[in-house]
Parts: C-alpha cells; sequence; structure tokens
C-alpha cells in the first residue's frame, strides 16, 4: 500500500492488518452498514497491473478469455486467465484508461502473474508495470451512492462496466444488485474524495467489501484456487468474462469444448453457512454421501451472523442432497444474474 495513503486511512481511524484495512472501529457495526446503508472501502488490497506498448492489446489477446479489443477507454470487463489446460490462474477486472490497459487481481497473485505475462512478452513491444500503489482506489456502495458520486464528480456511469474519465480520476461501476463504484485517483486527490465521501457513507474495512463482492456472485482466484477452476466453474460465462468467438488464447481449447459439448456440470452458487469458523476459499464441500464435491471460492462474515459463500459445487450432487462444509450446511441462496445453459 501507497506509504502517504496509509497514513492518511490511519489518520482517518483505519486498522491495519498484513497491508490491508480491516476495519475503522467496529468491524461488525461496519458490516451491518453495508447491507443496510452506505459504505466506502479502500481497495489497496487488490493489485493493479498497467500493460502498455504498441503491441499490449495482441498481447492480452493471445492470453486470456475475454476480448481485449473491445475495452475502449469507457468500459470494463471480467477476464480469466488460464494455464494450456483451461484451469484459472487468475481472475482479471480489465479496462483501458487512455494508453494502458489495465488489469486489476487478487492482490496476493500479483507479483507471480506480473512474472508469468512478462515470460510470455518475447519481443512483443510490451510493458507490464505494477501501479497498485501509484493508483488509490475506493469502493463507495449504497442505493444512494450515485447521488452523492454526482455531488462530486460531473459525470457518474449509469450502466454495469461503463467506466467515466474525469479531471482528476475515473469511476468505474460495478455489477451487482448493490449500485457499486469503484473511483479512482491519485495520492494527491484521493484523500479529499474519501473526506467527501465520507460525508454520505460508513469506511468499511476489507470484509464489508468481499461480502458485496460475494452478494454480486464475482468469483476471485486466490493462491488455494489457482488451477482448480475451467472459468465456467466459477461463472466467468454468465458474468460475460469469455468471449467464444475471439480466437485462440492459452487454455481456449478446453474452454471451448466445456462450452460446446453440453451442459456444464459444475456451478458456483451463492450460499450461507451457520458456522463460527470462516469457510477459506479451497476447502472442500462435501456432497451428501460423504465425498468431496465441490470447493469454497470465496467467503466473507454475513451481517446476519456466520458466513456468506460463493462456492463451486457439482450440480448432481447438490440436486442430490445437502452440501456439506466441516459439517455445517450450505443454505443455497439465489445469484443475482441467471446460470447459462
Amino acid at each position: 500500500m501507497n506509504t502517504q495513503w496509509q497514513e492518511f486511512l490511519a489518520s482517518q481511524g483505519a486498522s491495519m492488518v498484513d497491508g490491508h484495512v480491516a476495519h475503522f472501529g467496529d468491524a461488525a457495526a461496519e458490516l451491518q452498514v453495508a447491507a443496510d446503508g452506505h459504505v466506502i472501502a479502500d481497495l489497496s488490497h487488490l493489485g493493479l497491473l498497467e500493460v502498455g506498448g504498441d503491441d499490449a492489446t495482441t498481447f492480452l489477446q493471445g492470453q486470456v478469455t475475454n476480448d481485449i479489443k473491445q475495452l475502449n477507454g469507457n468500459n470494463s470487463q471480467y477476464a480469466g486467465y488460464c494455464n494450456p489446460k483451461g484451469r484459472m490462474l487468475a481472475l482479471f477486472l480489465a479496462f483501458a484508461h487512455y494508453d494502458h490497459l489495465h488489469l486489476q487481481l487478487d492482490g496476493t497473485l500479483l507479483e507471480p502473474i506480473m512474472k508469468r505475462l512478462k515470460m510470455y512478452v518475447m519481443r512483443s513491444k510490451v510493458t507490464i508495470v505494477d501501479v497498485s500503489d501509484s493508483i488509490m482506489r475506493m469502493g463507495v456502495a449504497g442505493n444512494n451512492s450515485e447521488v452523492a458520486l454526482a455531488k462530486i464528480f460531473t459525470q457518474v456511469p449509469q450502466q454495469a462496466h461503463e467506466l467515466v474519465s474525469l479531471e482528476h480520476g475515473a469511476i468505474l461501476r460495478l455489477p451487482g444488485p448493490t449500485p457499486r463504484f469503484q473511483v479512482f485517483s491519485t495520492i494527491e486527490h484521493a484523500p479529499a474524495l474519501w473526506q467527501q465521501l465520507t460525508q454520505n457513507h460508513q469506511p468499511a474495512g476489507k470484509a464489508c467489501w468481499e461480502w458485496l463482492e460475494i452478494q454480486a456472485g464475482i468469483p476471485d482466484i486466490v493462491p488455494a484456487t489457482q488451477e482448480a477452476f475451467v472459468p465456467q466453474m466459477v461463472n466467468l460465462d454468465a458474468l460475460d468474462g469469455i468471449n467464444f468467438k475471439k480466437g485462440c488464447y492459452t487454455g481456449q481449447e478446453i474452454v471451448a469444448r466445456t462450452h460446446y459439448l453440453g451442459k456444464v456440470k459444475r456451478r458456483t452458487q451463492l450460499a450461507h453457512i451457520a458456522s463460527s469458523v470462516q469457510p477459506m476459499a479451497g476447502d472442500d464441500v462435501l456432497g451428501a454421501d460423504g465425498n468431496a464435491t465441490g470447493k469454497i471460492v470465496r467467503s466473507a462474515a454475513s451481517p446476519q451472523g456466520g458466513f456468506d459463500v460463493l462456492a463451486e459445487l457439482r450440480l448432481e450432487s447438490l440436486e442430490a442432497g445437502k452440501m456439506l462444509w466441516n459439517g455445517n450446511e450450505l443454505q443455497i441462496q439465489a445469484l443475482p444474474y441467471n446460470l447459462a445453459e
């Protein structure tokens, strides 16, 4: 995290753990506000890569599941990064801004993914730089967040994945049932923006933003789940994160075969687990017969107690009976989007 930004957040009451904001004094209260009100969260726990150069678009087009050529500076997209067997190594939120492409991903994967991408640059005119500490990112969420943003900015994105560039930063509208935005700025302007937004939004820690992501049905790939999932297993097709017409990329044959040869047999579901212990990404989920039939993809504390999770599950096992994590039943809930057949 940018040192100056960290000092500013600490002055605002942030409690830091392992380089990210854990809470602003009362994690439980912040979580309740995330469910019922308006929150603002620092997103420095996410890594951000900047990909530039004359061949940047062509290079990334051969690396990820989505059509990078569709990024025009006014939009974003999810995109999977796979190994040759079609298993995901990372999930990107990708967008173009001015003359560069950006890839946002789980912060713990930034270094190894950047190293892997650079291995394939070869003689292409491509630069890959970590800009996580030079571009400040804030998450803003709540039913009236759009109104609050409109009081500060001349333009606010109206549609999911719409990106608006402004004089001192940019705003991206994220998908999900709760209006959510990501605000990008520089260290010179971010503190003032934070203070303006906290007039209407409760500062909240990383866990609150994780919960909002889960409620939106957005998966993630972390070290414990690398190479565990084909993109469709984490609903990337339902999130418009796969383009089946774009041509070749690493792992494309497996991803395409999964799509064209019939119904996907494993899907990620939204669920609640009434447990006092947090499930961890990569943990096994057991079927009614006691055999492993899925994995936890993402988890966060729930405002109602226990934990809300995204869990990748074999559909036939889901239909057969209870699904269990550590002896606790997964209470399946409706996703905010439809799964493709």
